[in-house]
């Protein structure tokens, strides 16, 4: 069994359980048990065909959505073990943290949320709630994976508290209300949404950040959307790149994009792990549960380091994720989600017949959300071929 070193770790032996008992095992904790099941889903193999940036035809060597969640992982089982906190439950949020993404990254997303305001919209949180709680159907016993309390807590909960201590929701929530499927998980399995999540969630949500940015870097050089020359100026970036022409003037740029990145990488969990030992001497939390009711959270960058996420990340919105030649294949996947959705709102008889089964009546409110969990659940190349078996184009192409 794994060492815990922090008196704030989530500890196994304590955890809170799951909504239908099970006999735990002696060969591997509930949080290792909840980390296999994540990685045995049907949701989490369809991640290696869902878009992280760019579509899946446009090379094999960008990101998608199973590259970066392995790539996350990887980030928040080493801060995890540097921080003495439970690195199998770290990882299962980090391997959990995008099984509600839609196809086509967050063109979709906006485009589901859209089609869907009449009906609640779409929340990738709250979806995520949906496919680990009720749309996995693999277990004789039940719907879900049944995982516990702190894995469920954590997905919800990564990003900080939803709602204040009187109950309405805050940050991202506080104009549009809780989603409804967090709204109606939590009014019968309470996760205490008015604290933080675990030092491991934290983790894991920090880890995804950190991913993200640095990894970026490196497909966006490899799409020519911007050049070595252009990250001069950019905090971090700029000096891990300085270091490296320094070090090594005649490199080749293959290698200096990877010695660059990894430098990058190695900063920001450098300070993520300075900072939170900081932190920890000054909060002195002496539980897992001292972790959720502080009043800001325990994994964090410092304040240098906040600054320079910002500016990198301000870099990749403006050069990266906005450039044109991404805005526009995106703007084609949108129509895609449309066409399907309209679609299959018309004519139920256009879903695969699993789907037809047991649908709720075509004229209800949750009809739509049957058919939002069935693209919501597609790969990209799965809805491309929908869209050409149903309309016989491929959008993305002409």
């Amino acid at each position: 069994m794994q060492r815990h070193t922090a008196p704030y770790a989530s500890r196994p032996d304590q955890s809170r359980g799951r909504v239908v008992p099970e006999q735990e095992e002696d060969f591997r904790t509930p949080f290792a048990r909840d980390r296999d099941r994540i990685i045995h889903s049907q949701a989490f193999r369809r991640l290696k065909h869902k878009t992280q940036v760019f579509v899946y035809h446009e090379g094999d060597h960008y990101r998608t959505r199973l590259t970066h969640t392995i790539e996350v992982a990887q980030v928040a089982r080493s801060v995890a073990r540097a921080l003495g906190l439970d690195e199998d439950l770290a990882e299962a949020l980090a391997l959990g943290h995008d099984l509600g993404h839609t196809p086509f990254a967050h063109a979709g997303e906006r485009e589901l949320d859209e089609l869907m305001r009449p009906y609640g919209g779409f929340d990738h949180n709250a979806q995520s709630l949906r496919v680990l709680t009720r749309l996995e159907r693999r277990y004789a016993r039940f719907d879900g994976l049944n995982l516990s309390w702190e894995t469920l807590e954590g997905l919800v909960k990564h990003n900080g508290p939803l709602v204040n201590a009187e109950g309405d929701p805050v940050g991202r929530y506080r104009e549009r209300g809780l989603p409804e499927a967090i709204a109606d998980y939590v009014a019968t399995h309470d996760l205490e949404l008015s604290t933080f999540a675990s030092a491991e969630a934290q983790v894991a949500a920090i880890a995804d950040d950190i991913a993200y940015n640095a990894h970026d870097i490196d497909d966006g050089l490899r799409a020519g959307l911007f050049g070595l020359i252009d990250l001069g100026d950019v905090p971090l970036v700029g000096e891990a790149l300085a270091d490296v022409l320094k070090l090594y003037p005649d490199l080749d740029p293959d290698r200096m994009v990877h010695e660059t990145v990894r430098r990058v990488l190695s900063g920001m969990i450098s300070d993520v792990i300075a900072e939170t030992g900081r932190r920890a001497v000054i909060y002195r939390p002496a539980s897992s549960q001292d972790v959720r009711n502080m009043g800001e959270p325990l994994v964090a960058f410092g304040a240098q380091m906040r600054e320079n996420n910002r500016a990198l990340q301000a870099f990749l919105n403006q050069r990266m994720y906005r450039h044109a030649r991404v805005e526009d294949i995106m703007e084609r996947a949108r129509r895609v989600i449309r066409d399907l959705f309209d679609a299959y709102m018309r004519d139920p008889r256009l879903l695969p017949q699993a789907w037809r089964d047991g649908a709720p009546d075509h004229s209800s409110d949750r009809y739509a959300r049957h058919v939002c969990d069935f693209i919501a659940g597609m790969t990209d190349r799965y809805a491309l071929a929908q869209h050409k078996s149903l309309f016989d184009l491929d959008p993305l192409f002409r």
